[in-house]
């Protein structure tokens, strides 16, 4: 195991470092743009371009999973790194050469995000597909720590950066983190048990995405809700600083609250081994969800900021938790052929619940209601709880039942 984790986790480093920090600076460097640029605002160019690769995203996420179902896992990762690294090259190039484009940097934003969609995905059915099913716990403890390890990284590499270096470092730096990250992927060794179809046509393996879903409602139903942390979590990111701005709170607190939030989910990454054996897999998503419910009901009645920030320690600790449990249990219950699709179909729901999260926190914001917004978030995820017990009365606490055919 180690020959293969060492280079993976190194390529998932440095993919996580460079487009976390290239997807930070690009809409700060967007805003710092001429007036003149664009024919409107500003800000309303850097919301529209977000919309953009949100939608765009949504649209592709269907073939990119069926591509994953078709092609080698560790080409596919490969090739989202040297097309990243490529693009920071030519906006490296651009930039120096004079050639100053806002709508430049907008196109480098949507494939960096884009792509970083398809190599989150890949990276599960590469894990699935590279690991044997005693090594999931352990490989999904280190990956948690890569991946908040990147993401603080990134921000406090991103404090210090913003201001000082221009869109010229922040894209050299990420061709060069992306080329190391490519290089990486390319040494791993990979035990490929997927082989590139040819039996059956790309459009009726797109097509048959749903009928991968409607075969075991019960089991993806219990999935998706599990999957709700995920657009709270993202809501909860755009309402706190909302929060925190109305009602006068110093930006310290925000930065305080990302940190706590990543810490916490940092040390889920070091224990998760030892608290995936101590329940099922679906017991374990469910606890978890109900942890994260009440951690949410403490936010919606904080007094003071301090007390946020140690709700979101506790929410980043089970949340993530939920999601390396949910994960795992995708492993060892679905098929290797099938698994882009099925988390493909779990990005599309998580991503519809993600864009209607939004329109509540600008209808709450418009209103001037937005304390209301923890409670909202609250009310969702208790009802995805109770739906989740639900699910498993229904099938009389057999989890093997609540999978039925996804094995």
């Amino acid at each position: 195991m180690k020959n293969k984790t060492l280079p993976y986790l190194t390529g998932r480093f440095f993919d996580g470092i460079s487009s976390g920090l290239f997807m930070m600076a690009l809409p700060w460097l967007m805003l710092k743009s001429p007036p003149e640029a664009v024919a409107f605002e500003l800000g309303t160019f850097v919301a529209l371009v977000a919309l953009s690769c949100t939608a765009l995203s949504f649209l592709l996420t269907p073939i990119f999973s069926t591509v994953i179902d078709r092609h080698s896992r560790k080409q596919l990762l490969v090739l989202v790194q040297i097309v990243q690294a490529t693009t920071a090259g030519v906006v490296l190039v651009s930039f120096s050469l004079g050639v100053d484009s806002l709508w430049l940097l907008a196109l480098a934003q949507l494939i960096f995000w884009v792509t970083s969609n398809l190599a989150w995905t890949a990276n599960n059915a590469f894990t699935q597909e590279n690991y044997r099913p005693e090594e999931y716990a352990s490989i999904s403890g280190k990956q948690e720590i890569i991946l908040q390890g990147t993401t603080l990284g990134a921000g406090a590499l991103g404090i210090v950066l913003l201001e000082v270096w221009s869109i010229i470092e922040f894209s050299a730096f990420a061709a060069l983190a992306s080329a190391l990250s490519t290089i990486s992927y390319m040494i791993t060794p990979y035990q490929q048990q997927l082989r590139t179809s040819t039996r059956h046509s790309f459009t009726s393996q797109m097509i048959e995405s749903k009928a991968i879903i409607t075969g075991n409602p019960r089991f993806y139903a219990y999935l998706m809700l599990s999957a709700i942390s995920y657009p709270v979590l993202t809501y909860l990111g755009k309402l706190v600083p909302v929060w925190f701005a109305q009602q006068g709170i110093s930006g310290q607190w925000l930065a305080g609250y990302s940190m706590s939030f990543g810490l916490g989910a940092l040390l889920t990454g070091l224990v998760v081994t030892r608290l995936l054996g101590m329940l099922s897999l679906p017991k374990t998503m469910l606890y978890a969800m109900a942890f994260s419910t009440v951690m949410v009901m403490g936010m919606s009645g904080a007094p003071h900021p301090a007390f946020i920030l140690g709700f979101a320690f506790l929410f980043g600790l089970s949340n993530a938790l939920n999601r390396i449990a949910r994960t795992n249990w995708m492993h060892v219950t679905i098929k290797i052929e099938q698994r882009g699709r099925a988390d493909g179909a779990l990005q599309l729901f998580a991503t519809f619940v993600q864009s209607s999260s939004y329109v509540i926190i600008a209808l709450l914001s418009h209103y001037g209601v937005t304390q209301y917004g923890f409670a909202v978030a609250a009310a969702t995820m208790l009802f995805a709880v109770v739906l989740m017990k639900w699910l498993t009365r229904a099938a009389n606490y057999n989890e093997q039942e609540l999978v039925n055919t996804a094995a």
